[in-house]
């Protein structure tokens, strides 16, 4: 018995020793340590939503399927229409965030916030971010605090916009009524009638560029000599047609490179430095044309466009022949005018891409981009068809364009840099282009009109 005594009493003392072992183990370990376990078996995610609010009714069913299909998430809704507690929660929320927001839905996992919802982006985003959150550990949203100078925002997509006076009410929309639906591309939300109108303003502008404006008029002058206005049709064409083309799969290629990259803010400064470079030189043409760095058609290039332009006139009534010497020459022209091009699709793209546009909208936008960058030229290369007379374009038309250009570039730059979300806005976009245009104009009256009265006669741009 007394065996039998000592072993259940060794038996004993070894269970308790090895349960004091783990205590000792667990204490032993970092408190951040054992937290960062604690929140890792739980990732919390605020949504606030407006009942009755057409994007919620689109953003809540994703979440509750996310939730579902998520091994520790655990979904917090609050309604902020009608709750007046749930909105101070929201308004409290927004403060540690260190985030603006005028509208629902508003997401909250971790440190990051999302105002708004977009599907196909922002779907993408957010359970990438619970996931990461599932496997490395998250704060709860009710415990983060984020210091001044940050901000836990990531992007801004469709909101359910509020009021002055109540910032997260707002009567119910009819979602269908912005949304356009286009056979193989699908549904296009136009929402943001603020890209319409940027997309419109920067296409127009970009249109009058001195480079292309100037090979197509010497190319269609050339073409009259022959005076046959059917080869005239043909050559005007062709080059339009492949120049455009050309165009726009560069400026496809630099929005699909911006998506990509949307993440990596260093993106944004790098786009805004370089069309600052294009602003200055634009500005810098006005008043010393083609001195220093000028982005325009080399002297030493010109040659070469010329002997291509003869090339193609020398193919006689070859319909074939011409077209194809044409389409060669529009796509050699379009690598050369590159340099003298590149600002606004550079620009055009980035607010794009800060404005969460999906691709579906692009292509919509990039459409309506290329029909009002072509009116120009198709206006005049109408002109020349029907009159068989044609204008050069001269230099001192060069030099305006240069300096609205410039200035409109200068003006979207700065937005870029300070803030791309004043172009989210209809009114706020017409006011930067307003700005630019002002300011080019009050440029035109001091140099060209003022500067003459007061005698002074030095210097280039007259």
């Amino acid at each position: 018995m007394r065996g039998r005594t000592d072993l259940v009493r060794r038996v004993l003392l070894g269970a308790l020793a090895l349960v004091l072992a783990l205590l000792t183990l667990d204490l032993a370990r970092p408190p951040g340590a054992r937290a960062q376990e604690e929140v890792a078996t739980e990732v919390v995610v605020e949504y606030y939503y407006g009942e009755g609010c057409p994007v919620c009714a689109v953003t809540g069913p994703w979440l509750e399927d996310l939730e579902a299909r998520t091994p520790g998430m655990r979904l917090v809704a609050v309604e902020v229409w009608e709750d007046a507690a749930g909105r101070a929660r929201l308004v409290d929320a927004l403060e540690r965030y260190r985030v603006r927001a005028l509208g629902v839905p508003v997401i909250l996992v971790g440190e990051r916030a999302w105002v708004g919802f977009r599907e196909g982006v922002h779907d993408v985003q957010i359970e990438a971010e619970v996931q990461r959150c599932t496997d490395q550990g998250c704060p709860d949203p009710a415990d983060v605090r984020l210091p001044e100078g940050t901000s836990g925002a990531v992007a801004t997509g469709e909101v359910c916009e509020g009021t002055a006076d109540n910032p997260f009410q707002c009567a119910p929309e009819d979602d269908t009524a912005d949304v356009l639906r286009l056979p193989l591309v699908g549904d296009v939300h136009l929402g943001e009638r603020s890209l319409l109108v940027s997309t419109a303003l920067i296409a127009f502008v970009d249109g009058f560029n001195p480079c292309s404006l100037w090979v197509l008029t010497v190319l269609i002058a050339l073409s009259l000599n022959s005076g046959s206005r059917r080869r005239t049709m043909i050559i005007g064409l062709t080059f339009i047609t492949v120049t455009a083309a050309i165009y726009a799969l560069f400026i496809a290629g630099l929005f699909t490179v911006f998506t990509v990259v949307a993440f990596a803010p260093w993106i944004r400064v790098l786009v805004a430095l370089v069309a600052l470079l294009f602003a200055a030189v634009s500005i810098k043409d006005y008043f010393w044309f083609r001195q220093g760095l000028s982005f325009t058609i080399a002297d030493e290039r010109k040659p070469g466009i010329y002997r291509a332009m003869r090339r193609v006139l020398a193919q006689g009534d070859n319909l074939p022949a011409v077209v194809g010497a044409t389409a060669v020459l529009a796509a050699g022209v379009s690598l050369v005018e590159f340099g003298c091009t590149a600002g606004f699709p550079l620009l055009w793209t980035n607010l794009l891409t800060a404005q969460e546009a999906t691709a579906g909208t692009f292509v919509v936008l990039l459409l309506l981009y290329m029909l009002i960058y072509q009116l120009d030229e198709l206006a005049i290369f109408t002109t020349a068809v029907v009159t068989m007379r044609a204008s050069r374009l001269q230099e001192r038309h060069g030099r305006i364009l240069k300096l609205v250009g410039g200035m409109l570039m200068l003006a979207l730059a700065v937005v870029v840099l300070v803030d791309p979300d004043l172009m989210s806005g209809v009114g706020s976009s017409l006011a930067v282009f307003g700005t630019a245009l002002v300011a080019s104009g009050v440029v035109l009256v001091v140099h060209r009109v003022l500067r003459p009265r007061l005698g002074v006669r030095r210097g280039a741009g007259r």
